[in-house]
């Protein structure tokens, strides 16, 4: 309202909220003041108290009196906060018009006369005179009068400072962590609470107070008799008044009115379903606080004096039925049997409650106490029933109070879901309290033996519910449609559509139609203002219908395949609860419901081949699936495959797809068909099969058990049914399955031994490995004996524990004692498995350095016959040796000696090889030059090509250049034939060292003592091997060389033979040795060279031929001249016979 005009400021005053400055005073301009001139404020009160409360300046002079000034300064100037204006109403004749007086006060006092107070509150602690009194006062108006306070205070709580607090806190929007933080949920509970309170003392039912008449000389006794400190008596009054009958009828009447109106109290009742709960509780609440001052006053010594008075004069007709007369004691007993249901009554929770959770848990709390409480109370079932109707009354208007604050239309759609979806709660919620509390009332009234009544609660929520279900259902079919049209989605985005018609902008002006109205009121008015809006909004949304089934018609028709069709139907399917956009694809969806249905026959295919034939089989059992969840897991697998088929009808049907007949048909063979897929007998076969075995984690940690082809292996005395078991209770309580707690426990055992099992298995599972290894590599036994021995020796150790231990003893790993004594088992499995590992590594390491030395003690029997080669693979054999010695293996000294042994026979086999290779190599000189006529046998041919193939190219022994020279007319061989001898021993000795000069392999070069105590050159190298030759191969090359020597001794001495052609007669010469057109002689690796002696020799030849020709010549012409003179000689005999005498003669012979 506005204020009139003071001569310091104008300002505008409201008259219940305070004034319209808002902004806070600044602490300088507050600052206190001494000075304050109540003419100020004598002026602001002129200006503002006429219209505000009705009165003259004339009227309100009396508020300025001789104390004004002093009131107002130090209402200005100390801490006092609040100044009164009270108006009262003067006590005048009925005739008389009514007058009014005014007082300024500090203090209030409230009186049935007070007509108006007006209340000056300051905002700081003192006034400013230079600041306008507007912004430095609150003005608030407390209306008196006929009416009561209550409905005055609850105005200016309900409508004007919770109205106000909660406009600040929407305004500023923090969210509500922050309120929460604030703790500003808390203070709109208690401004709710304070709310209600007013209200409720507005409701309550009146219940007339009783004051008992007390005669005035029963008075006047028992005050005399309490100022001498005795106990009331009949001494007290008067002996002449005991017997005067006035004095008698005059209390025997003060009796009677006291029995009508105790009466008037005890017999007062209210029609429960006239009003609200609230009225209700509270009736019976005052009831029995009036009852209780009644008993209180009953009990008084000036009844008990009447009482007495009444008696002594005999007049028990009065006094003997008072009580019963008044019905006092029954109506007390009975009204505190009701209220054991109405004390703590919940209520309060209800009609407080600030948002829709908080209802919801009032409804709990309401229904929790009525049901506990009325198998305790006797409070009539008659009455329960129409209280739980006012209950329904008020909880339709705190809900209807709460959703109408949120304007659902305008708000969005996610909220206004949230809403609904939570007030639907709170709808079902009610309706299975109500429930329970009919068959409470029921027990209660059957157990009472009550008359039999019908027990029906009518909800007074009954028509909100209902239009709550149809406004959730309507809004969700109006945000599908907003959405398929929308500017991003669906079927819109193309702006102004084929006619003109932008469907989005159609479907948001349709909406506007329904946020123009109230949707929550169901009164009979506002149901047909809500059928209006919806028909005007269907006429809108009808247009748009139409262009979407001709755009969704489009998209189906240029569909390439069944799973694009699905995906429009998938997209557009929520629109097909319209019977107009159902009716216009009907022709596609019969299309799409076959393919679905071939699906679904594909699934009953597969599931007819069984789990343990198909491809989900062999995958558990890779991802450790057990056999029984796993086909729980498969089955279940289908049911969803089926239940997408499923979707996928509903996406081509769309909702409440089951209805249509071809639907229908699906919803029952797919019924069927999961019924089929139901996992629950498999669960409790599974049960029964657990049940009838003696399972159980018990017995001794390993077992030896007998091989099928002979022999004994390490086992691990465990189950494996115990693990699948342990897998199958961890997968079915995944699943949801509830395992019986026997079975559970028996897993727990078993998950508690199952890690430690499981290393035992793999640890005695890799030792038998290790074991194999060791098998199929002998060599190495002797090396990592320390280790597999210390293996056994766990083994050992481990055949007297027993899993119970492990069971027993879960917690040990995690919680360790001081000693170690708890975890000594688990200790064993770590222990066995460091053990074994070790083991394992040490033999896989072993057994490569195994297999490098035996490839380099391989390679020692192939390689190339050098001192390089040699000493290379016997440094590798010693490196792995020395790396053996410094992983620390045991027996490496025996190892190394066998080691060294097969080395030996190797290496003297090389040397047999290289023995007859020289052999053969010396001999092949002198074999060639007889190739013709003495070939190589073929069989030792072919052994040296086999075995010395590497040795063609490398075994080459260069021949030796002897001379035959003649110096001094002395021939003489150069060098000498002991020199070829000790050239061809040197190097039959080269190839012999290339082996005996090689290091042997040792085991202890790690060791100091045995390097400080040093060895033989005979224990370091391999010369010993040339005394174990066991035939004559070692001579052989000895035998050849003598041979070869002797051979060479004959031809040079042939030649020296020639010396005596300086020293013999001519007789004796010849020259078949040196006349030939060669210059030396071959003797394999031997040759002589004769060049220079030759010629000389020849010379000399000639010279003696020469010399012999002469002496021919001269003996020959001797000769001949003797000859000639013998056949001269016979000639002339001859001559000088007669033919006839040699005819003659010749006949007679």
């Amino acid at each position: 309202m506005s204020c009139p005009y003071t001569p310091t400021t104008s300002t505008h005053v409201n008259g219940t909220n305070g004034t319209n400055g808002t902004s806070p005073i600044p602490h300088d301009e507050a600052a206190p003041s001494s000075s304050f001139d109540p003419g100020i404020f004598r002026t602001y009160l002129l200006s503002l108290l006429p219209p505000v409360l009705g009165a003259t300046p004339t009227e309100i002079d009396s508020i300025f009196d001789n104390e004004f000034d002093e009131r107002v300064t130090r209402f200005a100037s100390e801490g006092t906060g609040v100044i009164y204006i009270a108006k009262r109403r003067d006590e005048v004749e009925d005739d008389m018009p009514p007058t009014f007086s005014y007082l300024l006060t500090t203090h209030l006092v409230y009186t049935p006369s007070n007509s108006t107070t007006l209340a000056l509150i300051k905002r700081g602690p003192t006034l400013d005179p230079i600041t306008p009194l507007a912004t430095q006062l609150h003005i608030l108006n407390l209306f008196g009068g006929e009416e009561t306070p209550y409905e005055s205070l609850h105005a200016v709580v309900s409508n004007g400072v919770k109205p106000w607090f909660d406009a600040f806190v929407g305004a500023r929007g923090q969210g509500k962590d922050g309120d929460n933080k604030m703790g500003i949920p808390m203070t709109k509970k208690k401004f709710a609470e304070l709310e209600l309170s007013l209200l409720h003392l507005q409701q309550n039912v009146e219940i007339p107070e009783t004051h008992l008449i007390i005669h005035p000389v029963i008075q006047k006794a028992v005050e005399q008799a309490r100022a001498t400190g005795a106990r009331p008596n009949l001494s007290y009054i008067p002996p002449k008044l005991l017997s005067d009958s006035t004095f008698l009828n005059t209390l025997h009447a003060h009796v009677n009115a006291w029995i009508k109106s105790i009466q008037a109290v005890t017999k007062l009742n209210r029609d429960v379903a006239s009003g609200t709960a609230s009225q209700e509780i509270n009736f019976w609440l005052s009831l029995e606080r009036a009852l209780e001052g009644i008993e209180n006053q009953l009990r008084s010594e000036e009844v008990n004096m009447v009482m007495d008075c009444l008696r002594n004069a005999k007049r028990f007709h009065a006094t003997v039925s008072f009580i019963a007369d008044t019905g006092l004691n029954d109506a007390t007993d009975n009204v505190h049997k009701y209220n054991q249901l109405m004390k703590d009554f919940p209520l309060n929770e209800l009609l407080s409650a600030p948002d829709v959770d908080k209802i919801q848990e009032a409804l709990t709390l309401i229904f929790l106490h009525v049901n506990r409480k009325m198998r305790l109370s006797p409070y009539p079932i008659r009455r329960a029933l129409p209280l739980m109707e006012a209950i329904s009354r008020d909880f339709n208007d705190q809900l209807l109070r709460i959703l109408t604050s949120h304007r659902l239309l305008y708000t969005p759609y996610e909220t206004f879901e949230r809403l609904l979806s939570q007030t639907t709660a709170i709808f079902r919620s009610w309706d299975d309290l109500i429930k329970e509390f009919t068959n409470v009332a029921r027990e209660v009234t059957r157990k009472r033996s009550e008359r039999p009544t019908r027990i029906k609660v009518e909800p007074a929520h009954a028509k909100l519910q209902e239009r709550t279900r149809y406004l959730r259902e309507w809004r969700r079919q109006h945000e599908q449609l907003a959405v398929m049209t929308g500017p991003t989605k669906g079927l819109g985005g193309v702006g102004m559509e084929v006619g003109g018609m932008d469907m989005e902008e159609e479907v948001k002006e349709a909406y506007e139609v329904m946020k123009r109205i109230d949707v929550l009121d169901v009164s009979t008015e506002g149901t047909e203002i809500w059928v209006a809006a919806e028909n005007a909004y269907n006429e809108r949304v009808a247009r748009v219908e139409n262009q979407i089934i001709s755009r969704l018609r489009d998209r189906l028709g240029t569909a390439r395949n069944a799973n694009e069709m699905f995906r429009v139907f998938s997209k557009f399917n929520a629109l097909f609860v319209r019977p107009k956009i159902r009716g216009a694809i009907q022709e596609y969806q019969t299309q799409l419901i076959d393919s679905v249905k071939e699906d679904i026959k594909r699934l009953h295919d597969k599931f007819k081949t069984q789990y343990r034939y198909s491809e989900a089989y062999h995958m558990s059992q890779m991802r450790d699936l057990p056999p029984i969840a796993g086909a729980i897991i498969w089955a279940r697998q289908i049911e969803r495959q089926l239940l997408t088929y499923m979707k996928r009808v509903e996406d081509v049907l769309g909702k409440g797809w089951e209805l249509y007949a071809e639907g229908q048909k699906l919803q029952s063979e797919s019924a069927a068909f999961r019924r089929k897929l139901d996992t629950r007998p498999v669960y409790e076969a599974w049960l029964h099969d657990i049940g009838r075995r003696d399972m159980g984690v018990t017995g001794r940690l390993f077992e030896i058990v007998r091989l099928r082809g002979g022999g004994f292996q390490l086992a691990v005395n465990f189950d494996p049914q115990i693990i699948t078991l342990f897998k199958d209770v961890r997968n079915l309580l995944w699943l949801g399955f509830q395992v019986p707690h026997a079975i559970t426990n028996m897993a727990k055992d078993a998950k508690r031994v199952y890690p430690h099992a499981v290393s035992l298995m793999e640890t005695v599972r890799t030792y038998g490995q290790t074991l194999d290894l060791v098998e199929h590599n002998k060599g190495i036994e002797w090396l990592v004996a320390e280790y597999r021995n210390e293996a056994q020796r766990m083994v050992t150790r481990g055949m007297g524990i027993g899993w119970e231990s492990f069971a027993s003893q879960y917690y040990a790993a995690r919680y360790v004692s001081s000693d170690g004594r708890d975890t000594r088992h688990i200790q064993f499995v770590r222990e066995f498995a460091s053990v074994v590992s070790v083991l394992q590594d040490k033999t896989n390491s072993v057994i490569d350095l195994y297999k490098d030395i035996l490839r380099a003690v391989e390679d020692l029997a192939t390689c190339s016959y050098t001192m390089e080669a040699f000493t290379e693979l016997l440094s590798r054999i010693q490196a792995a040796i020395d790396r053996l010695n410094l992983e620390g293996y045991a027996n490496l000294d025996h190892w190394v000696a066998e080691l060294d042994k097969k080395i030996e026979g190797i290496l003297l086999q090389r040397l047999k090889h290289v023995t007859q290779a020289w052999c053969t190599e010396f001999d092949r000189a002198a074999d060639d030059g007889e190739l013709r006529r003495d070939p190589i046998p073929s069989k030792r041919r072919g052994d040296k090509q086999r075995g010395e193939k590497f040795l063609e190219g490398s075994m080459t022994l260069k021949p030796i250049v002897h001379e035959i020279r003649i110096q001094n007319q002395v021939i003489f061989l150069d060098p000498p034939i002991e020199y070829a001898r000790q050239t061809w021993l040197q190097q039959l000795h080269d190839w012999l060292g290339v082996v005996c000069r090689l290091r042997r392999i040792q085991s202890s070069r790690y060791e100091i003592g045995l390097q400080m105590q040093g060895t033989a050159a005979s224990e370091t190298l391999y010369t010993s091997l040339l005394t174990q030759f066991a035939d004559d191969t070692l001579q052989r090359p000895f035998v050849l060389i003598e041979a070869k020597v002797q051979q060479l001794k004959d031809y040079v001495a042939k030649w020296l033979q020639f010396q005596s052609l300086w020293d013999l007669e001519a007789e004796y010469r010849s020259r078949i040795t040196f006349d030939t057109t060669e210059t030396q002689k071959e003797f394999g690796v031997c040759v002589v060279d004769y060049e220079q002696v030759q010629a000389r020799v020849n010379a000399k030849y000639d010279a003696w031929q020469r010399d012999i020709l002469s002496r021919f010549g001269v003996k020959l012409g001797n000769a001949m001249k003797e000859m000639h003179a013998s056949i001269l000689k016979a000639r002339n005999d001859l001559e000088h016979q007669s033919i006839e005498g040699l005819v003659g003669g010749a006949r007679r012979f």
